[in-house]
């Protein structure tokens, strides 16, 4: 008997995954927490039955929301990370000798033990020194912050549930407390394809514009998110992305799948469509 995995994208659109083997399963104090196994995405990562990460294509998320801010600010030493319990950001995040201290808030503790057991390529980096694990919810760590991280990346789920805090006006003008002059906020963005993805798309883009100057929002795909089309917003106080210094990263010598910095300013240019509906927001 075939076993599949199936999550709907809308009322009238789902995608489906054949499975091999139902790895692990547990109802933690928040959400549902399963681990599968299939022959096309290698290990997969759901949460309340929704997909988080897949072995086969989860570095196209990863790598765009940590190296796209990293590029864009060359001098970031300290960074918080909120969400992120599969360790996939941080992963890419300790490649930089120049970060010093990363902060890591998920409120979920039992994902961080799950993904180190059963998904290891993305929680490798997790014991790195300059890690420290917060087991905590994110809103409320950051609200005790001010003017001491150089970026925050929001790596949630999506706005409800237990990241549904992390979609809010508060939210995001704690956010802007934290960050030092030159600081960068990344976050996790939705998509523009579908209607349900892209009011929260808007929404969060509404609440952001509220408390920085320097807003913008970037694109990139992968292939078992709703649409395939994702989307990543990048706020700063100062912080220009489009003027990425591409010579300095480049001599770096990071080695990415997806991340380069001819993508970097590419990934900018966005459909018509999805202007419209940042403009209308």
């Amino acid at each position: 008997m075939d076993l599949w995995f199936t999550e709907f994208h809308s009322d009238d659109a789902k995608m489906s995954i054949k499975v091999d083997r139902h790895i692990h399963s547990e109802q933690s104090e928040y959400q549902r927490i399963d681990v599968f196994e299939s022959r096309e995405f290698g290990r997969f990562l759901t949460l309340d039955g929704l997909m988080m990460l897949t072995e086969k294509d989860e570095f196209m998320y990863h790598e765009m929301i940590a190296h796209v801010p990293m590029a864009s600010n060359p001098l970031i030493k300290r960074v918080l990370v909120i969400g992120a319990g599969d360790g996939g950001t941080i992963r890419e995040l300790v490649k930089y000798n120049n970060i010093e201290h990363i902060d890591m808030a998920e409120i979920d503790g039992r994902v961080i033990e799950v993904c180190r057991e059963h998904i290891p390529s993305t929680a490798c980096a997790l014991d790195d020194p300059r890690v420290h694990i917060h087991v905590e919810d994110g809103l409320k760590y950051v609200r005790r912050k001010e003017n001491c991280y150089d970026l925050i990346i929001v790596d949630s789920t999506d706005p409800f549930g237990p990241g549904e805090g992390l979609f809010t006006s508060e939210f995001y003008g704690n956010c802007c407390n934290a960050l030092t002059e030159n600081g960068i906020l990344v976050n996790q963005h939705e998509s523009p394809y579908y209607k349900d993805d892209a009011k929260a798309m808007q929404r969060a883009h509404r609440r952001i514009k509220e408390f920085f100057p320097v807003c913008r929002v970037y694109q990139f795909h992968i292939p078992t998110y709703p649409s395939g089309h994702w989307l990543f917003g990048f706020a700063s106080k100062t912080v220009d992305p489009l003027k990425v210094d591409a010579d300095r990263w480049n001599s770096l010598g990071i080695k990415t799948r997806y991340y380069n910095t001819e993508l970097h300013k590419g990934c900018f240019a966005l459909p018509n469509y999805v202007i419209e509906l940042l403009e209308n927001s």
